[in-house]
């Protein structure tokens, strides 16, 4: 196999991640689940109206009520949210 064939198969599930849209942070699944962290955090919020995605698992949550939390899951593999 050549270099630059071992090179596109590295690179192709680069390319599918940054190819998503952008858009796809603002799914009904993804907010209700956000939603749904913040109510199992005992934070308030009522419910996440949009989100951004900063990476896979890591999102800046903006609620009904004017707040903003970012929602991640740390090292240990819990999920954290600390207000913005």
């Amino acid at each position: 196999m050549t270099l630059s064939a071992r090179a596109a198969i590295l690179l192709l599930p680069l390319a599918v991640l940054v190819a998503q849209p952008l858009s796809a942070a603002d799914d009904a699944a993804l907010l209700k689940d956000l939603s749904a962290a913040l109510r199992v955090l005992d934070l308030p919020c009522g419910e996440v109206l949009s989100a951004q995605r900063l990476a896979g698992n890591d999102h800046i949550a903006s609620c009904k009520n004017g707040l903003r939390y970012r929602i991640f899951v740390n090292a240990e593999g819990r999920v954290v949210a600390r207000k913005q």
